[in-house]
């Protein structure tokens, strides 16, 4: 682990509600992440609301966490390739 990042849990306890962040937690058989907006934290667990729902990701189970950008803007639909 890098000396000068908290351990994720701390990150965690500490990041504001609001924070866009990426969480890598243990499931059984691997691992996965939850990317979005940490909407709610207790002193077990951390729930953050990605695209598709909100995800409950207990702390003993979280291997990594940090903050991320906002996502990139939606890029609008281009002009029509039909010519005149």
């Amino acid at each position: 682990m890098n000396a000068s990042m908290p351990p994720p849990q701390a990150f965690l306890a500490a990041a504001g509600l609001g924070t866009r962040v990426v969480v890598r937690y243990r499931i059984e058989g691997g691992m996965t992440d939850a990317l979005g907006e940490l909407v709610g934290r207790t002193d077990t667990d951390c729930t953050i609301r990605t695209r598709r729902s909100d995800v409950v990701v207990p702390l003993a189970v979280v291997l990594a966490a940090k903050p991320v950008p906002p996502p990139p803007a939606r890029r609008r639909p281009g002009p029509s390739a039909a010519l005149p």
